[in-house]
Parts: structure tokens; C-alpha cells; sequence
């Protein structure tokens, strides 16, 4: 078994010597012995950062990641938790895209001011809490902006949907 040293790791993998030592100092990753003063790791150490890296960027915390491994450092994932991140990720999918929709429209109306678009109207009283049900955006879906929206872009100032 070769073992690699932190920088070796840190070259190949793109990750900080200083986060490694981190995730060591969290019981992520072991070391297995030293090479004067830098630490040693199994070949099994990339695929280790590899899995850190993505639950990282897919939002989990450093103790859900440590989770993930089984007592000999192998994943051992469940299910049921990456399941539960994804919907997760789905729905902040979903407020990104109505927000995006919402900017898009409010750069693109055609109302004299942004206070004069209903659109913009409703959507200032959803994020502030204020008649949410009377005057909240009447989608199927949560939190996405009326279906008007793709057609108001080349409505005259003052339609309906604007």
C-alpha cells in the first residue's frame, strides 16, 4: 500500500493541507503515520476528500459528512439522508428560480415604477408576510411567480400582467 503524504493530497486533489488537518481534528479522516513532520494517508484518503468535497457543496455539514463513514473510513451512506437533502435542494431550486423569474420581470416591466406592477406588488407582500393568501402569487407550485410572468415582458405598461 503506497501511502501519500498531505501534500502529495493536496496536489492532486486540489483540497488545503490546513482542511485536511481540520477534517482530522473532526474524526472525518485518520492519518496513518508521519514522514518527518507531514502527515501520511492510505490511497483511500482521495476518495475520502472526494465524498467530503461533494457533501460539502451539496450543503451537509461537516458532522452529517463524518456520518457518512462506517468505522473503517468507507462510505456508508443513508439513504433516507441524501433523499431528505435533495428535496431539500429542490426547494431552495424552486425559490432561486421564482426569484430569478421575479427579477427578470421586474427588470423587464413595463410599469411606469416597480411600485405600480401588481406582479412586484405581490410579491413585496409575500416576502414581507403582509395578506399572503389574498395576495400571494396564485401558482400550483410554491413560492413561483404567476404563469403571466413569461408573457409580460412584451406587455404595454399598465395590463394586467405587468
Amino acid at each position: 500500500m503506497k501511502l501519500l503524504d498531505i501534500s502529495e493530497i493536496s496536489k492532486q486533489t486540489g483540497v488545503a493541507a490546513s482542511a485536511m488537518r481540520h477534517y482530522e481534528e473532526k474524526g472525518l479522516i485518520v492519518s496513518v503515520g508521519r514522514r518527518g513532520m507531514k502527515r501520511l494517508f492510505g490511497p483511500e484518503i482521495l476518495d475520502q476528500l472526494a465524498l467530503i468535497t461533494l457533501g460539502k457543496t451539496a450543503g451537509f455539514s461537516l458532522e452529517e459528512i463524518k456520518s457518512m463513514f462506517g468505522p473503517n473510513g468507507q462510505p456508508q451512506i443513508s439513504r433516507h439522508m441524501l433523499s431528505a437533502k435533495a428535496d431539500d435542494l429542490d426547494a431552495q431550486i424552486r425559490k432561486m428560480t421564482s426569484l430569478s423569474r421575479l427579477l427578470r420581470h421586474t427588470a423587464d416591466c413595463k410599469a411606469p415604477s416597480h411600485m405600480e406592477c401588481p406582479t412586484f406588488r405581490r410579491y413585496l407582500a409575500a416576502a414581507s408576510g403582509h395578506n399572503q393568501r389574498k395576495n400571494a402569487p396564485t401558482s400550483k407550485r410554491p413560492n413561483t411567480p404567476p404563469q403571466t410572468l413569461k408573457n409580460s415582458r412584451n406587455a404595454p405598461a399598465g395590463s394586467s400582467n405587468s
